[in-house]
C-alpha cells in the first residue's frame, strides 16, 4: 500500500496544521487559491471583447464627429495595454498569500514519482489534441454556450505587444511561465485535492488520507473542471481525471503538483512556439 501524505494526526487523533494561517484548517486551501482568482479579474477579456470596445468608441466618435482611428483597428483596453504589470501584481500578491501559509503545505512530506511527470507528458498531449477538436462548438448553441463563452482566455500576445523590447518581452515570459507552470500548479492542486476532494469525503478533512477516491471525489474533479475550464471542458475533464488516477495511485500530492506543472510548461512552451495564445 502507497503511503499517505497527509500530515500525522496528533494524540487525540486529528490531524492538525500548523502555521499562522492554520486557522481554520480549511484557510491555507483557500487562500491562495481566493487570492489568484480575485486578483483574475483585473485581467482583460479576450480581443474580440477588444474589438467590441473598439466598436463602441467609434460609434461615440462618430456621433460627435470625433476622427475614428484609421483601419477600422480595435483600440486597446486600459486592461490590456497594462495587462503585464496586471500579471505581475496578481503572481505577487499569490507568492505572498503562498508564503503565509507554506507551513501548512511543507507539512506534505516532499518526494516525486516519475508517475507524475508522465501523467504530465501525456496530459499536455491529451489537452492539445482535444483542444484541437473543438468539441466545445457542438454545444455553442444549448445552454452550455453562454458558459463555454465565459472561458474565452485574455490571449495576450506578448510578442506583439512588447516589438523591440527584448527586456521587457523576456521579463514577461519570465513571470508569465512563473505564474502557469509554479504558482498556478501549486495552489489548484492544495485547493482541488488538497481541500475539496477531501472535503466531499468528510467535512472534517483533515480527518481524510490523501488520495481518499470515492465517485463522489471523481465526479467533484470533473465537476470543478468544467466550471473552472468551460472553454475547454472535454480537455479539462479528461485532464483532470488523469491526476486524479495519479493522486489515487501516488497519494502523494506533490505528484499532483508536478503532473500539472509539467503539463502547463509543455503547454505554455507550445503557445509560445505557434503563437497560439488563445490556449493561455
Amino acid at each position: 500500500m502507497t503511503e499517505s501524505t497527509s500530515p500525522k494526526p496528533d494524540d487525540d487523533g486529528d490531524q492538525q496544521p500548523q502555521g499562522l494561517f492554520s486557522r481554520p484548517r480549511w484557510l491555507p486551501f483557500i487562500l491562495t487559491f481566493a487570492v489568484y482568482m480575485l486578483s483574475g479579474m483585473f485581467d482583460p477579456g479576450p480581443p474580440e471583447c477588444d474589438a467590441a470596445h473598439a466598436a463602441e468608441q467609434a460609434a461615440a466618435a462618430a456621433e460627435t464627429d470625433e476622427e475614428a482611428d484609421e483601419g477600422g483597428q480595435w483600440i486597446p483596453t486600459v486592461d490590456r495595454q497594462y495587462y503585464p504589470i496586471v500579471y505581475a501584481g496578481r503572481i505577487a500578491l499569490t507568492i505572498g498569500a503562498i508564503l503565509l501559509v507554506l507551513p501548512v503545505y511543507r507539512q506534505f512530506p516532499f518526494r516525486l514519482s516519475p508517475w507524475a511527470f508522465a501523467v504530465g507528458v501525456v496530459g499536455v498531449a491529451l489537452w492539445l489534441g482535444l483542444c484541437y477538436l473543438n468539441v466545445e462548438r457542438f454545444v455553442e448553441d444549448s445552454f452550455l454556450g453562454s458558459l463555454i463563452g465565459m472561458g474565452a482566455r485574455t490571449a495576450f500576445d506578448p510578442f506583439s505587444y512588447f516589438e523591440s523590447n527584448t527586456v521587457g518581452l523576456i521579463g514577461f515570459l519570465a513571470v508569465r511561465f512563473l505564474g502557469l507552470v509554479l504558482v498556478v500548479a501549486l495552489i489548484e492542486e492544495f485547493f482541488l485535492r488538497g481541500f475539496v476532494m477531501r472535503y466531499v469525503v468528510d467535512p472534517d478533512f483533515w480527518k481524510v488520507p490523501f488520495g481518499t477516491t470515492t465517485l463522489v471525489v471523481v465526479i467533484t474533479g470533473v465537476v470543478y473542471a468544467v466550471v473552472s475550464h468551460p472553454a475547454e471542458l472535454l480537455a479539462a475533464a479528461v485532464w483532470f481525471s488523469l491526476v486524479t488516477w495519479l493522486m489515487n495511485k501516488t497519494r502523494n500530492i506533490w505528484d499532483c503538483v508536478a503532473a500539472h506543472a509539467t503539463t502547463n510548461l509543455l503547454l505554455g512552451l507550445h503557445v509560445v512556439y505557434w503563437g497560439q495564445w488563445e490556449l493561455w
